[in-house]
């Protein structure tokens, strides 16, 4: 297996750690799950070692890349990118004095390539598999991380095999197939995407590196850059509140793991934000089993929502979901589809922001916790918009009026 060495200042990556058994792993050679539990395995670093400042990363360019030394890509060289830059934070007044919070903010991730936050666990996860050895990658997707996985392998050279169920958006299909990945669809859910994958997988598992969420322990990483870019934006401190919605739970979990990779480097301080997870009504294992004081959710039965990509009946890493939200004093909470689709026309209208749903359903969130006097109106909140509402068209009826070239029109 290809072993690899950093280079010289490039990045602080040390090991890999189990976070559930606490076991150590070489982090320069390739891996996925534990092998002693079954777990997924997070990046660590030499926190000790990096004595690059806020302020010297602050005149780096504009990407994500600007926090190498916290990111586990060895050199420069290996980094594959389609330009994924710093996405604006958003002050979003009006919508903000509507639901009640004025101090309300929008990390829009919908302008980063592929058209959204996925291009930044693909960025990270595929420069590493390259680095790393890696020739033919595979995973289920419930649409987005395949449009973006299968970019950035293309923009690599690499293999790669995604498995989607057959109801995704039918734009993530197309990015899927003009980027050349080996598309295949499922009439089912993201975990029978996911049984597909392991079944094509299983003649030659070596051949393979599966990159399936939180199967490989790079994802992630590109994915804390979020938590990175909100402290950064704010002048180099932390909201109150951070609103993420929430399928497999690798941004919220990859923004706990930022925020207190800051608090260690001295680059923040104070307490962590609170971290609300949001789910559908119709697909919320993490809910109930935060309600339930469970340590890990149960497969939720029948899943099916408008905000397909937080469609996920049994997230891998739920039990590091759980663990952050209630680190920080947070919650979870489950929205109605019905209101999750108000409320993203309510914010298109007041913001001029197309969400898209899973974005919008964290705005419903809001709104309820700010009813239920869980959030104050002073609390400075940020919420995360995860993809470009245009991904989605499907869930905006167009029904105006048709009228002749030269028809009248009377306003």
């Amino acid at each position: 297996m290809l072993s690899i060495e950093s280079a010289a200042g490039w990045s602080a990556l040390d090991h890999l750690e189990c976070p559930r058994c606490g076991r150590t792993h070489d982090a320069f050679v390739r891996h996925g799950l534990c092998p002693a539990c079954g777990s997924p395995l997070l990046a660590r670093y030499d926190l000790g070692a990096v004595t690059t400042t806020r302020e010297q990363v602050s005149r780096r360019a504009p990407d994500l890349w600007r926090y190498h030394e916290l990111l586990p890509v060895s050199a420069p060289e290996h980094v594959v990118t389609l330009g994924e830059g710093m996405t604006p934070l958003l002050p979003a007044p009006r919508l903000g004095a509507e639901i009640g919070v004025p101090g309300l903010l929008v990390k829009d991730e919908g302008a980063l390539p592929t058209g959204s936050f996925k291009a930044r666990g693909a960025a990270v996860g595929v420069s590493r598999a390259l680095e790393l050895g890696a020739t033919r990658l595979a995973m289920p997707t419930n649409g987005n991380a395949g449009a973006a996985w299968a970019a950035y392998a293309a923009r690599a050279g690499l293999h790669l095999l995604v498995g989607m169920p057959v109801g995704a958006p039918t734009i993530t299909r197309a990015e899927c197939v003009v980027t050349g990945a080996d598309l295949r669809l499922v009439d089912g859910l993201i975990s029978d995407a996911g049984r597909l994958v392991a079944s094509a997988l299983a003649g030659s598992p070596d051949d393979w590196f599966d990159v399936a969420t939180l199967k490989e322990p790079y994802r992630i990483e590109g994915k804390k850059t979020m938590g990175f870019e909100i402290a950064e934006q704010l002048g180099w401190r932390m909201p109150d509140v951070v609103v993420y919605p929430t399928g497999g739970g690798v941004g919220l979990i990859g923004i706990y793991k930022a925020l207190t990779e800051l608090v260690e480097l001295g680059w923040v301080s104070g307490p962590l934000p609170r971290l609300v997870s949001v789910q559908s009504t119709g697909c919320a294992p993490i809910v109930r089993a935060f309600e339930a004081g469970a340590a890990e959710s149960e497969p939720w039965e029948d899943a099916m929502t408008a905000a397909f990509g937080i469609n996920v009946p049994k997230a891998l890493g739920d039990f590091l979901v759980l663990e952050a939200v209630r680190a920080t004093d947070g919650t979870a909470v489950a929205v109605d589809d019905e209101d999750i689709l108000a409320d993203l026309a309510l914010a298109g209208r007041l913001e001029g922001m197309f969400l898209c749903p899973e974005g919008a359903a964290t705005v419903t969130a809001v709104r309820r916790l700010r009813r239920d006097g869980w959030l104050g109106a002073d609390d400075e909140v940020v919420l995360l918009n995860t993809g470009a509402g245009v991904i989605y068209p499907g869930t905006v009826a167009v029904d105006v009026p048709t009228v002749g070239r030269d028809g009248p029109i009377r306003l």
